[in-house]
Parts: structure tokens; sequence; C-alpha cells
């Protein structure tokens, strides 16, 4: 019985440490991160790109270029992490969007990182990260 016992003690840890790594290496988003981003892309973003992500707002259909729909996943899925947080902190014409999109520079990493998870799970199909 008590070598049963060490077994599932291993086993558990073995599973926790995994967790951890995952956890700690972004391929776990919280659902905290995704709460947190959408209350930051409403504030930040909504005004333009909309609430549901798709770009149709009011001041978007007076824009040249329009916004991004967040939501086309054939174009955004094949977006980097680093790519989205690059655009997100020095704007769009960081990486050769449009420069009426502006910089967050304010936001910290963690901020960013939330924004990101959000704007990841507008995406349809969905995001499935590698």
């Amino acid at each position: 019985m008590q070598q049963r016992s060490t077994h599932w003690r291993l086993i558990l840890l073995s599973a926790l440490v995994v967790f951890v790594i995952m956890l700690h290496t972004g391929q776990i988003a919280l659902a905290g991160d995704q709460e947190a981003g959408a209350q930051l892309y409403q504030q930040r973003c909504a005004s333009c790109h909309g609430k549901d992500g798709k770009g149709n707002t009011p001041i978007a259909q007076a824009l040249n270029p329009k916004p991004r729909d967040h939501t086309e996943g054939a174009y955004m899925n094949a977006l980097s992490k680093d790519h989205l947080t690059k655009v997100i902190k020095n704007g769009g014409s960081a990486v050769g969007l449009s420069p009426l999109m502006p910089p967050q520079a304010d936001l910290n990493a963690e901020q960013i990182r939330q924004l990101v998870t959000f704007v990841r799970s507008l995406a349809v199909p969905a995001y499935k990260s590698n």
C-alpha cells in the first residue's frame, strides 16, 4: 500500500510541475487574463474595433484604412504573440500597419498579455497555440 501511495504522489507532483511550466511559458491562459483583457479592450480598442472585434463601428467607418476585424481567424491566427504585443505597445506603424492605431505604451507587460489573450479569443476559427 505504501508503494501505491508513493506512486500516486509522484504522478501528482509530475502533473503539477508540467502545469506550472505550461503556465509560466504562456501555454495556459488563465480565465482572469481573458476577463482583464476584455475590460482593457473595451476601454482602449472597442471604439474602433468594436465590442465584438469586427471593426465595424461608426468611428471605423470614417477611417481609412479600416480597423482590423479581430474575428477573422484566417488572418489573426497567423500572427505571432510577439507581433500582437508589438502592435499593441507601439501602434500600427511599428509593424507597417495604419499609423491611426495609437501605441498603448503606458500598458505594462501583464496588461498587454491580457489584451493579446482576449484578442486571440475573438478569432473564428478559434486560435490554437502551437
